[in-house]
């Protein structure tokens, strides 16, 4: 079967790219998404490419990239009670929730910010650029995949989106005549 590409979002708050790099590999458990879930449980295969994208983050993008360790499994969290993923309907005997581990591989030197993933040539297409796209796991080509690494290692990062905005209003006010005083 052919590599297979994903985006997998997480918010630093939680778990950041540099606690995954300190740790070397992690569960991706928690996911509460019939979508979702049906993903990791039938798509993720091990060796299969993931672009760590930091989410409700400044700035909010891709963090670095990680590789599927072990494919799709019941996630386990959903059954105990004290931990904050317990599903009271989830089953043992026949699991609602599934999760993967990934390893980490590269952290980049500056977040692929999402405003410089919208604006790449190439990530058009790209469904974490589209409006309203929120899954917490999703399909990533091969070549959008490839374009996203060649710019992370780059560590060439576009302004933000309010930087842009200032820095346009103080070119439109360069070019402003100054008003006469009376």
């Amino acid at each position: 079967m052919a590599k297979r590409y994903w985006l997998m979002k997480v918010e630093p708050e939680s778990y950041s790219i540099d606690e995954f790099q300190r740790a070397g590999e992690t569960s991706w458990e928690g996911v509460r998404n019939y979508q979702a879930r049906n993903t990791l449980r039938d798509d993720f295969q091990v060796g299969d490419g993931v672009l760590f994208y930091a989410s409700n983050a400044d700035p909010t993008g891709v963090a670095g990239i990680a590789e599927v360790s072990r494919a799709g499994y019941p996630d386990h969290f959903a059954w105990d009670k004290k931990h904050d993923y317990y599903d009271p309907k989830s089953d043992p005997e026949n699991p609602t929730w599934y999760m993967v581990d990934i390893r980490f591989v590269e952290k980049f030197p500056a977040v692929v910010s999402l405003q410089q993933l919208k604006s790449t040539k190439g990530l058009e297409d790209m469904m974490v650029t589209k409006r309203g796209m929120r899954l917490s796991v999703q399909p990533v080509k091969s070549d959008e995949f490839k374009i996203v690494l060649d710019l992370g290692r780059s560590g060439q990062v576009a302004p933000p989106k309010a930087a842009k905005a200032k820095a346009k209003k103080a070119r439109s006010a360069a070019r402003k005549p100054a008003r006469k005083r009376k």
